[in-house]
């Protein structure tokens, strides 16, 4: 199977278009808690973003992709590989599915196993890891089912509206996606 296809979903190249879309999710404050975001992003901001977007994983350390429905295509979020280390071969990961009426049919999960297939047969990383805050139970429990394991525990390492959180760190190392991979 191609690496950046899923059975629900594929995975490609953010592009100048995408300008609308990021500009709307990005600036989306429900979103910001998840992404530790705590101000809205300008047009111009976006637009330098995207100028930079050609860039490749070797140079930005960071791989950003639209998640699009297989049919009909149609944009319904965003993938990133971020703070990409060749040397210990591993890198960081997110997700968010942009609309939430988008959300729940199975598009992050098969984006997870795609990009997951990519950073492990393409780039041959070792392992590949996310942190997520305690309250948020959908994003924890998504990444379980793609086979991350909650590795450590940050106590009180987020602080939002209700106090202080812990937060989960989780990896999948390539034994544990080569035991699951489809």
């Amino acid at each position: 199977m191609e690496p950046l296809i899923g059975k629900l979903i594929k995975l490609r190249a953010i592009e100048p278009a995408d300008e609308d879309l990021l500009f709307r999710w990005e600036n989306d404050t429900l979103n910001w808690q998840v992404s530790n975001t705590f101000a809205p992003f300008s047009r111009r901001i976006l637009k330098q973003y995207l100028e930079q977007a050609h860039l490749d994983i070797f140079q930005s350390r960071q791989l950003r992709l639209v998640i699009e429905t297989a049919e009909p295509l149609k944009p319904v979020g965003m993938i990133d590989l971020f703070d990409y280390d060749p040397f210990h071969q591993r890198a960081g990961i997110g997700i968010l599915i942009g609309d939430p009426d988008q959300r729940g049919k199975g598009y992050a999960l098969d984006a997870l196993h795609a990009l997951n297939r990519y950073a492990f047969k393409v780039l041959m990383l070792r392992q590949v890891f996310c942190s997520i805050d305690e309250t948020n139970q959908i994003s924890l429990s998504l990444f379980q089912k793609a086979g991350f394991r909650i590795t450590g525990r940050k106590e009180q390492w987020n602080r939002g509206s209700e106090g202080w959180t812990d937060e989960w760190f989780l990896q999948i190392t390539y034994t544990d996606w080569a035991a699951i991979a489809e």
